[in-house]
């Protein structure tokens, strides 16, 4: 039983759960300082530039969407290409050279794989925004797609990056298997399998949860929950209205937001967790522990060139 589990309510009083997506939770554990920056100062302090590897994802999975709105006799794989081109988004490349070149692989990409599927096996969703709530949590995600399988919803999840996917991938997302219990939830309807489909390599990863493993999974995004609840209370406690905005930048240059001023308790609560994945965070700019870890990175650079 979590911590929070064990407290009782006050007399007449219903808990006040927390409301949370899989991405919320997972950037708890990842970095607290950056889940501060992310969810709790107001304004949010000014991010980096865009990643060149979020855009190219983003189109791919605009364009997914995309197709499968489209009437039947539309899905073919030039359609895909079509949305690619119309939806691009044109943000951290280095150049128009290499923003053509990376609309080129993602036209590739997308129809080569809707190549793969048969246009008139209509989803149970996409996009589909799903839900779930316990004693502790109200979780909330959207998931790429949600297909049907005999008496079975199946979650899949698209995927763009460089690296090769394996099972555990699969196995071990939080955010798959709370989607699973969403939409099991949601749609009474048994939801067990998740699929993480590589449009890269054309790989299926697929991970089959039983009731054991998704309760697990959702035990352990209560425990997160309730831990990151009780840093938010905290914080609100201690920052009023999410506290004052430091100016940000030098003399002369386009006008950024610094973090929220805040005692040294908050700043301590929210302690950076400095590692490679420093490189790549939106915040880099306004965490020196961060940036003495990692080096800093080109906005292109996660692309696999």
């Amino acid at each position: 039983m979590s911590a929070v589990q064990g407290q009782l309510p006050l007399e007449g009083m219903p808990r006040r759960l927390y409301s949370c997506t899989p991405s919320r939770l997972n950037t708890w554990l990842d970095c607290r300082r950056r889940y501060r920056f992310t969810y709790l100062d107001r304004p949010q302090p000014s991010k980096g530039p865009a990643w060149a590897h979020n855009s190219v994802g983003a189109s791919v999975h605009n364009a997914l969407a995309g197709w499968w709105r489209e009437p039947y006799e539309r899905r073919t794989p030039l359609t895909a290409s079509i949305l690619v081109t119309n939806g691009w988004i044109d943000e951290g490349f280095r150049d128009a050279e290499q923003s053509g070149r990376w609309l080129g692989r993602a036209r590739d990409l997308v129809s080569g794989y809707v190549a793969t599927l048969d246009p008139s096996d209509d989803p149970v969703g996409v996009e589909r925004t799903v839900a779930t709530r316990t004693k502790v949590i109200a979780l909330s995600g959207r998931i790429d797609r949600l297909d049907r399988r005999g008496d079975e919803l199946v979650v899949v999840d698209y995927k763009t990056g460089r690296r090769p996917l394996t099972q555990d991938d699969a196995r071990s997302s939080l955010a798959l298997a709370t989607y699973a219990i969403a939409a099991s939830t949601m749609m009474r309807t048994s939801c067990r399998t998740v699929e993480l489909h590589h449009l890269p390599t054309g790989e299926i990863v697929e991970w089959r949860h039983t009731d054991e493993s998704l309760t697990r999974h959702l035990r352990r995004a209560e425990e997160i929950g309730a831990e990151a609840a009780t840093a938010d209370e905290r914080y609100r406690e201690l920052v009023p209205q999410g506290g004052r905005a430091r100016p940000a930048g030098a003399p002369g240059e386009r006008p950024s937001v610094g973090p929220a001023e805040v005692p040294a308790e908050i700043d301590e609560l929210f302690a950076p967790s400095p590692g490679p994945i420093c490189s790549w965070c939106d915040f880099r700019r306004h965490c020196a522990e961060g940036r003495a870890v990692a080096p800093d990175r080109q906005p292109w650079d996660g692309l696999a060139e």
